[in-house]
């Protein structure tokens, strides 16, 4: 039988979503849980990777199990192995020939900055930047990344394709928090963080739109923009 399950997680607690073989990760925690279940080995099969630090709301993994085992005693049994840090918030049988990745129609990220007063309780969860932001710039630039592009010099690491479709750039403040959502056909390596530290650079004067978009045009000119803390991010939905 073929499941797919829907995953919350505290990041902080983790080196990432993929498995490692001497750390602690999402992957390898669910694994080792579902092996339990199943007495037999199982591997799932993500709809993203998130790196170490990154939270997820809404995180997908699909696997097969050779028991046979109804959706609710799943969750539950899967829970009372995987809690504290990793809660199953659902879990439903799908077809033998579908995969959690590459199903995916699109996936929304959001990114949190705290421009209040300095919580060392939200460390982990929301970056610090301590200070009112001039959002209209911000949003100036998260213009200039909607729509199809390669975005080479916005991703980390040696990609064969970078092209990416961005549908959306959404930003809300609430109590001082700015929420930023990102929604898109898929997002590589780093790419939301290099585009969150790149509207930060617009912000503080470090760099021009006209930076950027020499960068969207130009893919090959190798141009660095900041990069912002992973404790902000979080893997918000996947679409099917």
């Amino acid at each position: 039988m073929k499941y797919l399950i829907s995953i919350k997680y505290d990041g902080s607690k983790f080196y990432g979503f993929q498995r490692l073989k001497d750390n602690n990760t999402v992957q390898k925690k669910i694994e080792e849980a579902l092996t339990i279940i199943n007495k037999e080995p199982v591997e799932i099969k993500g709809a993203g990777r998130t790196d170490r630090g990154v939270h997820a709301n809404d995180q997908k993994a699909s696997f097969v199990l050779n028991i046979n085992i109804d959706e609710n005693h799943l969750q539950m049994a899967l829970n009372s192995l995987v809690k504290p840090y990793i809660y199953i918030t659902k879990v439903e049988t799908v077809n033998d020939d579908f995969h959690a990745r590459f199903n995916t129609l699109k996936k929304e990220y959001i990114y949190k900055i705290n421009m209040g007063e300095f919580n060392p309780k939200d460390y982990d969860y929301i970056l610090q930047v301590n200070r009112k932001l001039n959002i209209k710039e911000m949003k100036k630039c998260a213009k200039l990344f909607i729509g199809a592009h390669n975005f080479k010099n916005f991703v980390s690491g040696t990609r064969d394709n970078y092209d990416c479709i961005i549908y959306d750039i959404d930003f809300k403040v609430r109590n001082n928090i700015l929420v930023i959502k990102f929604t898109g056909k898929s997002f590589y390596r780093y790419m939301v963080r290099n585009l969150i530290g790149t509207m930060l650079d617009i912000e503080s004067k470090k760099i021009t739109l006209e930076d950027i978009k020499n960068a969207l045009d130009n893919p090959e000119v190798g141009k660095q923009f900041s990069t912002a803390l992973p404790q902000g991010l979080y893997l918000n939905k996947i679409y099917y």
